[in-house]
Formats: structure tokens, sequence, C-alpha cells
């Protein structure tokens, strides 16, 4: 008997759309088992809650990446059920959903060091790689569980599929049959609409990354109410580089004074060495927790240490992003970077006065050092629109016999290297070394092996092999003529694997070492006030007397009575912004809280205590944001 309806087909596809349910529940477990210790819940029942919530953001994931499969399946057509045109419908289902599943496994081990589900600023940065095949070869080798669980999944996922079949079933042309396909279309279609936005409320917009922090009570927890394949596609063809306007210039200029000026320390023209060490937490440092009270604690920087007791150390640092080449714009031209990165905007291609270019004014060479493939991180195309007089990577170094066989020169050599070439300089010069092999895989040359404490994970001997790296490149520097006319900055560029449960901590995932060393001995101290990455270009630039006035988002470190000290950055889809006694979190338009300055995991919202020091703090988070977002877009990175 010829039917006029399609129940059948439409059962089939639920099933076909349910499965895909049931495998986003089982990534999402998996992710939360690989990374427990990240994520703080309270229990079963809080996890199936945060679940719960997280199913309309798998619902908008499936939906995009099965709208052909859809589309195809329910279209007015009478050889659905035909076994080639099944067969289209196995292809259009499985490639799109096993590519955006993969990228849920990716996150169980990314995310260590993202601390935020990947977004399309993930996919932006691998363009600057150009050892892709051996980065992949080396992630496969070392989390091959994750591969084998990938594919196990895949293959019960196609098993399932096939194991309800759609029946071919022979429909007539009917005026009838099509009347129903249509009508079964359309509102099928709808559903898909309103999945994909979250809702079918015309007053609210499609739902995004931000929505995700509603149902939380840690930050961390929106990482796992959200999907990866979602992150990714929300993120693709968004641009959150947008103006706000919540505060007049003059609060602008009062508050945060993009525009600096110092008039404390007479003109002089040291030597400027900045030193910017992979992954180089915070927690790992001795000299930097020795008010922490941290039971038990352990360090694995013996030289950095000693060379503390030396310098100007800053306990309560933090980075201004969460990847290596947002250090580079925080650190060398004073530009954060928050949802998406500053250089992976369509913005960073505009004149930008920076360190770079201040010092240049005055008489310095630049050059910047990084031991990995010219052009990795996008390190050699931003240091080119700074200005960067002289770019030293792997290809200059030309010695593979030093390769690690992943990122790039192991850091010993390299920082050898490093000293060789800026001694044969005209002082004064500016150099900056990126450090490379404190970093997954975390290995260390062949030699060393045993020599540096194992510690309590995989990093620990990572960072005792830099830090033996670092005194062997002070040994020799110091030999040189250049050695005791210059300042060296010392800064983390992220963080990395934790270990301490006081590093678990939302805003303690992003603090870093950060110190001045002078051989003249004239900063030497411990500094416990909020510092930042984009505080160091205006603390050198008044450490060395430059009277002319430039543009800056951070403060002098040393000097600046003006601007209190403070710290932004980006996390958990919200602004927050650190001074005084409060940390405030901002989504761009609302103050979503404030809490106490030693609340670090933002776990008791007094937004509804508000005092008059909060009020203030939220106009200067609102003035910050507002200032960032403008100069950048309208390419006024400059002080002119």
């Amino acid at each position: 008997m010829k039917k006029i309806h399609r129940f059948d087909e439409y059962k089939v596809l639920a099933y076909r759309i349910l499965l895909a349910y049931i495998f986003y529940f089982i990534a999402r477990l998996l992710f939360f088992l690989y990374n427990s210790d990240l994520i703080e819940i309270d229990g079963i029942s809080h996890f199936f809650k945060l679940y719960y919530h997280g199913l309309v953001f798998d619902t908008t994931a499936i939906l995009y990446l099965n709208a052909l499969f859809i589309v195809f399946s329910i279209f007015p057509l009478v050889v659905n059920t035909k076994i080639t045109y099944q067969k289209i419908l196995f292809y259009l289902y499985f490639i799109p959903n096993l590519i955006g599943y993969a990228t849920n496994f990716v996150d169980f081990i990314y995310y260590r060091y993202n601390f935020g589900r990947s977004t399309i600023a993930a996919v932006d940065s691998l363009e600057h790689e150009s050892n892709k095949g051996l980065l992949f070869l080396n992630f496969v080798l070392n989390y091959w569980h994750v591969f084998l669980l990938y594919f196990l999944l895949a293959f019960v996922w196609v098993y399932l599929y096939k194991k309800f079949k759609t029946n071919f079933i022979h429909h007539a042309p009917t005026v009838k049959y099509f009347g129903f396909s249509i009508i079964g279309f359309l509102v099928i279609a709808t559903l898909i609409v309103g999945g994909i936005r979250g809702d079918f409320k015309k007053s609210t917009r499609p739902i995004n990354l931000l929505d995700a922090s509603r149902y939380v009570q840690n930050p961390s927890q929106a990482d796992l109410v959200l999907n990866t394949p979602f992150a990714l596609i929300r993120t693709m063809f968004s641009n959150s580089f947008k103006k706000i306007n919540l505060v007049d210039e003059a609060t602008i200029n009062s508050l945060v004074k993009p525009i600096k000026k110092y008039n404390n320390n007479p003109e002089t023209k040291p030597n400027i060495v900045i030193l910017i060490l992979e992954s180089n937490a915070k927690e790992y440092f001795g000299s930097f927790n020795k008010q922490m009270n941290i039971k038990d604690y352990k360090g694995y920087t013996p030289f950095v240490d000693s060379l503390a007791q030396h310098s100007m150390i800053y306990t309560n640092a933090y980075s201004n992003g969460y990847k290596s080449i947002h250090a580079m714009s925080s650190i060398l031209a004073g530009i954060p970077s928050f949802k998406d990165a500053f250089t992976s905007s369509p913005y960073p291609k505009q004149p930008t006065e920076s360190l770079v270019s201040t010092l240049e004014s005055i008489g310095y060479s630049s050059s910047f050092f990084h031991g990995a493939p010219n052009g990795s991180m996008g390190f050699l195309g931003y240091g080119n629109i700074l200005g960067i007089d002289n770019y030293y990577g792997k290809n200059e170094y030309n010695n593979d016999a030093d390769f690690d066989g992943v990122w790039g020169i192991w850091d010993e050599p390299f920082m050898q290297y490093f000293n060789k070439e800026i001694s044969k300089k005209k002082q004064p010069f500016m150099a900056t070394l990126f450090s490379v092999s404190s970093h997954e895989p975390y290995q260390i040359p062949e030699k060393y092996k045993g020599k540096f404490p194992l510690g309590t994970n995989e990093m620990h001997k990572c960072i005792g092999y830099t830090d033996y790296s670092l005194k062997q490149f002070f040994n020799k520097a110091k030999t040189q003529s250049w050695f005791n006319n210059t300042i060296f900055v010392l800064v983390g560029d992220h963080g990395n694997l934790i270990y301490y449960d006081e590093y678990f901590k939302e805003m303690n995932k992003s603090a870093v070492a950060m110190m001045i060393y002078s051989p003249s001995g004239k900063y030497v101290g411990v500094n416990n006030d909020f510092a930042q990455q984009i505080d160091l270009y205006p603390t050198i630039l008044d450490i060395i007397g430059y009277k002319k006035p430039f543009r800056s988002w951070g403060r002098s470190l040393i000097n600046d009575k003006e601007i209190p000290p403070f710290v932004v950055r980006y996390s958990s889809n919200m602004y927050q912004f650190m001074t005084g006694n409060y940390i405030c979190t901002f989504d761009g338009k609302t103050i979503l809280g404030f809490y106490d300055k030693n609340d670090k995991d933002l776990k008791i919202n007094l937004i509804k205590s508000e005092n008059d020091e909060m009020k203030l703090l939220a106009t200067r988070c609102k003035a910050f944001i507002q200032d960032y977002m403008q100069r950048v877009i309208d390419k006024k990175l400059a002080s002119k």
C-alpha cells in the first residue's frame, strides 16, 4: 500500500539525531573526567544539572552540523527511502558530525592549557605553524588514549546508526503526499531555526558562549555547559571587537588615562633585555610563593629565585591573555587580548605606538629571538607590524642538531646564541627572547635526564631546565661589556599545568612570574600590588626617563601614583577587572558581579552589597574596555 505520510522516515530521523545527543553526553562526561581538577562541581546531581543546561548548546551545535542531513532527509521527494539516497544521507550525517565531534576530544587535552573551550582563534593560531604535521604526530603519540576513545566511540556511533534503517517505501507523487511532505518540512525547518537560536523569542538574540555562564556557580563550570563545536561555530564569523559607549571622554581620561607622560627619572639609555618565558606560571617559582601559605610547597627555579633576591619581583602579576601571541602584544605594545586575540582580529595591521617604536625613536635598535621555525605563533608577522629591526628564529640559528623535534631549538643553546648575537650589537639595544622548551610535550635534552627534579607533574622538569638555561645565559652575559648597562625583564607568557589547589582558582590560573633586574642594584624588593604584562611597556619608559607622551593602557610599576594598581583579563566569557579591594566582572554591557580581591575563585558575588568603591571600579572597567575598543577599531593605537 502506498503511503501519503512519512512518519516512519521522521522516526528514523529522530533516532539519528538522538544518537548525536547521546554521544555529546559521553563527550561531555569524558571532558569532565579529563579535567575534573580544573572544573569544580558538587557531585553527580550537579553534573547532570549542568548537563541539562548544556542541552540547549548541544542542540545548536547538532543542528548546525546536521542541517544538510536533516534537509535532505525531509525534502519533499519520493526517492528518500531508496538505498542510493540513504547512502548519500549516511555521508551527509557522519562527515560533519565526526569532524565536529573530534573537536570535543581535542579539548580533553587543550583545555588544560587554554582554560576554555577552543574557539576559532585557536584554529587561526595554527595558520602560523609550519610544522603542523609534526605537531599532530606528537599529539597522537602523547595522547593516543584520546584518539583510541574517539575512534571507538565513532565506531559505536556508526554501528548504532545502521541498526535502525529506513525500509524502502514506494510513495506515489500525489498532491496529498507532497502537501504532507511540505507541511512536515516547514514544521521541522521552523524547529531547526529555534534550536539553532536557542529559543523562539523575538526579543532575545541567538545564544552565544556568554550564555553558558548564566547557569553556573563557578566560571569554569561554563565550559562544562558548553561543547567545542558550539564554541567554534559561534565564533567562526563573529568579531568581538565592537564599540561601546558607556562613559564620557572625560571619565576615560581621568580613570584610564590612555596617554601617559612620566617625568620621574633622568634620561638614560640602558640596554633593554626582555625574557618572555614560555608557560612560566607563578606557581613554579619559590621566590614568588613565600607568602602564599601553600602546604608542602616546592618550587623548581633555584637560579631565578637567587636572582630574585637582587631584583624587584611582582608577586601579584598576571598575564593579559592565554596564548603566547597574546603575551607579545601585551608586553611589547601594551595591548591585551580579551575574547579574541588582538593579533588575530582585523585590526593589528595599523600604526602602533609600542616599546619598539618609542625606543627606536631615541636611537635604540630592536631584535626578537624565538627558537621555533620562523613565523611560528605569528611572532614574525606581528614583529614586522611593530617595526622590529631583526628577527632571529630557527632558520637563523641554522643547526637542527639542537632542535627538540617538535617546537624549536632547546632553550640552553638558543639562549647562548641570543647572548652571542646581542653582544655584536651597538648599544643601546632592545632585545627580546621568547623561550620554547617549557612546553608540551614536556621533554628536556637527553643529556639532562635526571638532572632536574621531576616534581609532581610533567611541567616541573621543563621549568627546571629553562631555569638552568637562564643561569647559563646570565653566567655568560655578565662577562660582556653591555651587561652592567642593561635592564632585564623576566616574565611568563601564561600558565600551564597546575598542581597546587591555590592555582586552580579562576583568577590564579593566569598568575605569572614577573621581575625586573638591574646589575646596578637599583631595583630590588618585593611588590605585592596588582601587576600585569601591559604594565611593562610604561614601566621601562619610566625607568629610562622617556619624556614624551605615549599611548599605554598599563601603568608604571615603579612610580605611577595617578592610576592605582590593577589587572584586566578575559576568562569564562567575561572581562575581569581587579583593583583596590575588589574584582569586577563585566560582559561588555552589564556589570555581572563584584568579589572580594581575595576571593580568587569568584565564589561569593557581592553585587547586592554594592558600595562606592565598587561603583568606581565598575566605571573604571567600562571606561577601559570602551577606550580599548574605540582605539583598536578606529586605528588610534598611537598617542597622536
